[in-house]
């Protein structure tokens, strides 16, 4: 075995150069996958939007290759990278080839007072994890070009005059797969960044080009010429409870009293809507994926005075509990943009913000305009505390309605609470509990008496089950028969309707089972009570069907007789190839007999044995098709029933009770 190394002091060691970044992309960019990657390409993009925000180019190109190549290009004033006499480098060894550089630290200077980009990691640690990258600037008379491989210059700064007009920096590059997993970034998350960058970047064209499969390209260009309000209409529709307010405002101020003072500029776009929801945060026009400071202002400012307004018009009930933020935020489309010269990230991801002040800026900011609206409009305020306190009673109503829910299918299995002629078997050890699901009393005795105690339960179904397909969930929880079967499951329902979602309380750790086992009769009756237990399965607890916990029993449909031996056909072609078998020994056909009819030993070798049972193992393919033909067949389309009796019935004669 090789000896293990001193850990000494020669054992410490740093990355230097690119491989700071190309060896730990995770620690710039939050991943080493996909999000990692396509953070990366953002990262040149927002150099670009900064510059057109300070009013140099209102137009940005951003074009993607199928070869995974990435190309940005800007009308700016083109970044510096010729010689810089206060560092005594050239500025693109600054830009490019250096973490923390770049012309945005100077809190004093006007240029980039409101900047996405503050940390000076952008372009460098783009560059440093990028396959190649090539530059282009035009600025000052001359056209600069850089070369880039694997975070390493090649050949130099080259310089040459230059008389074209319009200044600009392209650059075009491709993310490495020794840094990243992934690099197939697709189209969907350009159109997505490139919009929200238009929503909050107001007069600023996105002009987005995708390389298609005939080596041109598909053109789209997202531009917002109103902003935020422009799209809080977008999403409002028509038919929203309220007009739509824009409200801003500059402040200063400081995260604490030791720290520098710095200005912060609002601007928050809202109406309030009975249809739709939307929240959205942005920051130096960064999208807050996780919020931050401005998400924590909105929920505080807003559940505080839309509380204070309903105490104010005695809108609550008595000893009615107050509203809270989740109540508001269901009417609630509102999008904040807001700017300030210092930001603290939560990380370089730049997916939430922490600045103190801002969070209380902004509180004190909507709590105010908010009063100030609701005083100057009374019946739109009317509206939005009535809306709000519909949201809160329905909330109410539905947690009540949860709880209960999961009190009747989860409680537990004892003498007090036992569900009817569940027969229960003596292990606690799951992976070998096995719950068989069977058709009706009789089959209860047959199958009780096959059984193995020891790992084997049974629970009948009596009667027909409710086809569980597209009933409300409020009647398919009143069904005994279904309450009882899921108790029995014990892991809860998956209701993942939008309506109900607040029933679900599956918890796959619950469940009591290795298998569940659907056993009924091989005959048209068994077929549909088959179909409607799988059905139930399928709408209330899919997971345990794509984990392969269902199966089907299969029984067979004749008993073969010789004075040897007894066979048994699971099919008409079984019984052809046993007959042929037999040859031409004495024998007797008989048509299997119902579950409950049969005597247990051959229900234990048929059905319950493991050593020779036949289990179908169920697949979410198999019951949705069988959901789809049992729809068709005992559903509301008349005429599909119709045609698929007309092409399909005569393959079914010989099963029909026809006297």
């Amino acid at each position: 075995m090789a000896k293990k190394q001193d850990y000494g002091n020669d054992s410490i060691s740093m990355l230097k150069g690119a491989d700071r970044v190309r060896k730990r992309p995770a620690v710039i960019f939050g991943s080493d996958g996909l999000d990692g990657c396509e953070h990366s390409i953002f990262e040149v993009i927002s150099n670009s939007i900064d510059e057109a925000r300070e009013g140099y180019g209102n137009k940005i190109v951003i074009t993607h290759y199928r070869n995974n190549e990435i190309e940005v290009e800007d009308f700016g004033r083109g970044c510096p990278v010729d010689y810089n006499n206060n560092e005594k480098r050239y500025n693109w060894e600054l830009v490019y080839c250096e973490l923390y550089a770049g012309g945005k630290y100077d809190t004093a200077a006007e240029s980039y007072e409101y900047s996405l980009g503050l940390n000076g990691l952008g372009l460098c640690s783009t560059q440093y994890s990028s396959e190649f990258m090539d530059v282009e600037v035009i600025r000052d008379g001359f056209r600069y070009n850089l070369h880039f491989e694997k975070g390493n210059n090649v050949g130099g700064l080259k310089k040459e005059p230059c008389k074209k007009k319009q200044t600009g920096t392209k650059t075009r590059w491709r993310p490495d797969l020794e840094v990243f997993t992934d690099i197939n970034v697709s189209d969907e998350f350009f159109c997505d960044i490139l919009k929200r960058q238009a929503i909050v970047n107001p007069n600023i064209l996105f002009v987005f080009r995708s390389e298609n499969e005939a080596g041109g390209f598909n053109e789209q260009e997202f531009f917002y010429e109103s902003g935020i309000t422009e799209y809080v209409q977008e999403i409002a529709g028509e038919g929203a409870l309220s007009s739509i307010q824009h409200w801003t405002a500059e402040k200063k101020g400081r995260d604490r009293d030791d720290k520098p003072e710095y200005k912060v500029k609002l601007d928050v776009a809202l109406t309030f809507s009975n249809k739709t929801k939307l929240t959205e945060y942005y920051h130096n026009s960064s999208f807050l994926e996780h919020g931050g400071s401005p998400a924590e202002a909105v929920k505080r400012a807003f559940q505080a005075q839309i509380d204070s307004y309903i105490k104010s018009i005695n809108g609550y009930q008595k000893n009615e509990s107050k509203i809270t933020y989740a109540d508001v935020e269901e009417c609630l489309i509102l999008v904040s943009s807001s700017f300030s010269t210092q930001t603290s990230y939560a990380n370089q991801t730049k997916k939430a913000i922490t600045n103190k002040f801002i969070r209380e800026a902004m509180t004190e900011f909507l709590r105010h305009q908010l009063e100030v609206y609701f005083i100057e409009n009374p019946d739109e305020a009317q509206k939005i505390a009535e809306q709000v306190l519909i949201n809160k009673r329905s909330r109410e109503n539905a947690e009540k309605v949860r709880l209960n829910v999961k009190k009747k299918l989860t409680g537990t299995i004892d003498l007090s609470n036992m569900v009817e002629k569940f027969v229960d078997c003596r292990t606690k050890d799951v992976s070998r509990r096995e719950i068989y699901i069977v058709e009706g009393d009789s089959a209860l005795g047959s199958v009780k008496l096959a059984r193995n105690a020891e790992f084997q339960a049974i629970i009948p179904v009596r009667g027909k089950i409710l086809n569980c397909l597209k009933a409300e969930y409020s009647k398919i929880f009143k069904s005994e028969i279904i309450t009882d079967l899921i108790k029995v499951l014990g892991c809860g329902v998956e209701v993942t309707t939008k309506a109900n979602k607040e029933l679900s309380n599956f918890d796959i750790n619950n469940f009591r089972w290795s298998k569940i086992v659907i056993c009924t009769d091989a005959d048209v009756d068994g077929f549909q009570i088959r179909t409607l237990i799988l059905t139930m399965l399928y709408r209330l607890t899919p997971t345990l069907i794509e984990q392969g916990y269902v199966y089907i029993a299969e029984s067979p449909l004749f008993e073969i007789n010789t004075k040897e031996k007894t066979y048994f056909a699971y099919t008409e072609q079984e019984k052809q190839r046993i007959l042929e078998i037999i040859g031409d020994k004495k024998h007797t056909i008989q048509r299997s007999k119902g579950l409950g009819e049969n005597e247990p030993d051959m229900m234990s070798l048929t059905t319950m044995n493991p050593d020779t049972r036949r289990l179908i193992k169920v697949t979410a393919e198999d019951i949705s098709e069988s959901a789809e033909i049992f729809e068709m067949l005992l559903g509301d389309d008349l005429q599909g029933r119709k045609d698929y009796i007309s092409e399909y019935g005569a393959d079914y004669l010989e099963l029909a009770d026809i006297s």
